[in-house]
């Protein structure tokens, strides 16, 4: 994956040499035609391979059922989600390697439908759906530390907040501070997720082994809680979405593997099936020991699983999942950062965005938006609405991306695809993505319908702020001022180019 660096001479006295900025995104720096480009290992990427077994298992198994009004249904739609994200998977897959730049869906949408649609999906990413995911995983983390606290009712409002608050702010500052921090706590904190989900599927099977599947029995499990509509059948795939939401990182390591015609869908057969493998077992064996009120009744499912099967060794499992959501955060904070660094420096955000502080070489203005947005959010949303809100929108930009595919396939038919799917794959995934947004949007019109709306608000904003060039040399003025204010207040300068490397670049 290669990530362009345009040479920026502003305030040159400034500069940040190519030796520093590779503390930002470490890979090997290339000089060509005044950019800088960093080309990533695979085992960098890998590190945000991580995100796709994240948090969600442990926040959107309550919704799930929920909306689907029994176990059955509940267990079928976490295998159809996984399978939905094979497709999309496949179809990001093309796209990666086509058209091969940084910012994922961003750049993918702005190459083929031009500067508007990408930007207002830029504008949905950075106001929505990257703080939206944020405030969630920081309420998940919040909830499982002082659920043991609240044992016999839900822990309250005001300390949820306050506890999401802070551990936000000191990620903030983490990623702030040092990249390598960054890095090794999302490494450290890895194991949390896996340490409690292997815990949860085999103290499971162990209860299956033991006969404990009353709610598994066929009918038990479409013994339905309440009458359930289509609509609902669709909030509880987004609400399974929501676990599976990072597939579409598996696309920006094609550039990296060897022969990505073959070993890159191969990848994604192997992966998606065993995401969808571990988050079944992981349902079945809530399943096993909780009967589906006790389950739509916690706050937090991992720890009432622990206190029935764990006894006094139960207080492991809200310290596992604390660590996989701690470690969660960490890892939306540092891409969803980068995320408004690429808008900035494609000139769809303010320049400031696109700006890394001298010493640290961190993008310390688009965290600090990250985490100011993510905040709001956090004090204005309940946790599964906030999951509809983000995955509604989520869908919204994958159904688009997916669609600029066949667009592209239309518009550019000679051009050469190393990865090229069966039309049937985007045909399939927009055709699913049609059926689920269309009866979310009925079922839950003012949740949905708020995402929509300041989606489109970005529209006046793109026409005045990034279309509009000639305007008065007052609002051009106060601009540069504002700029230059955020500059001396995070210590920062746009990456340059240090003359003396370039006169005497590195030996490889």
């Amino acid at each position: 994956c290669v990530f362009n660096y345009p040479v920026m001479d502003w305030r040159p006295v400034q500069g940040v040499p190519p030796s520093a900025l590779r503390q930002v995104l470490p890979g090997k720096a290339v000089l060509e035609n005044g950019r800088i480009d960093f080309l990533w290992t695979s085992k960098q990427w890998k590190k945000t391979q991580s995100n796709i077994i994240g948090s969600g298992i442990f926040i959107s198994p309550k919704g799930v059922l929920e909306h689907s009004g029994s176990v059955g249904l509940a267990l079928i739609v976490w295998v159809l989600g996984g399978g939905v994200s094979a497709l999309g998977s496949l179809c990001y897959a093309e796209l990666g390697v086509t058209i091969p730049k940084s910012g994922g869906d961003y750049s993918y949408v702005t190459e083929i439908f031009g500067g508007l649609t990408g930007f207002l999906l830029l504008w949905s990413a950075v106001l929505i759906m990257y703080p939206t995911t944020l405030a969630v995983i920081a309420l998940t983390f919040s909830n499982y530390v002082l659920q043991p606290a609240f044992p016999y009712c839900a822990p309250s409002y005001v300390a949820t907040r306050i506890l999401s608050t802070a551990c936000i702010l000191l990620l903030t500052w983490v990623n702030c501070s040092s990249v390598r921090w960054a890095t090794r706590i999302q490494d450290v904190f890895t194991v949390g997720k896996l340490l409690a989900l292997g815990l949860i599927i085999v103290v499971g099977l162990v209860q299956l082994c033991k006969g404990h599947y009353e709610a598994l029995h066929p009918q038990a499990a479409f013994e339905f809680l309440r009458p359930v509509s289509v609509g609902q059948v669709a909030l509880a795939f987004l609400q399974a979405s929501f676990a599976f939401s990072g597939w579409n990182f598996l696309n920006y390591v094609t550039e990296e593997v060897v022969e990505p015609r073959r070993n890159v869908p191969l990848a994604i057969y192997i992966s998606i099936p065993l995401v969808t493998l571990v988050y079944t077992l992981t349902n079945i064996a809530y399943f096993s020991s909780m009967t589906p009120e006790e389950l739509l009744a916690s706050n937090a499912v991992a720890v009432t699983f622990g206190e029935k099967l764990l006894g006094m060794f139960s207080s492991i499992m809200p310290i596992s999942v604390a660590l996989s959501t701690f470690g969660g955060i960490n890892g939306y904070l540092f891409t969803s950062s980068r995320l408004c660094f690429s808008g900035a420096r494609e000139g769809h955000l303010p320049s400031l965005l696109a700006m890394i502080h001298l010493k640290h070489c961190t993008p310390i203005p688009a965290l600090m938006l990250c985490c100011t947005a993510t905040i709001v959010i956090l004090c204005i949303g309940e946790t599964h609405n906030l999951i509809n809100y983000v995955s509604f929108i989520n869908y919204l930009s994958y159904g688009v991306t997916i669609g600029g595919l066949l667009y592209y396939r239309w518009k550019k038919p000679s051009l050469y695809r190393p990865i090229k799917v069966n039309l049937m794959v985007p045909i399939s995934y927009l055709l699913f993505w049609a059926f689920l947004l269309g009866f979310s949007l009925y079922s839950e019109p003012v949740v949905c319908g708020v995402g929509l709306v300041i989606m489109l608000t970005g529209v006046p904003v793109y026409f005045l702020g990034v279309s509009w060039k000639d305007k008065p040399k007052c609002i051009y003025d106060f601009i540069a001022s504002i700029t230059y204010m955020g500059q001396k207040l995070c210590f920062v300068v746009f990456p340059q180019i240090d003359p003396l490397e370039q006169a005497n670049p590195p030996q490889s």
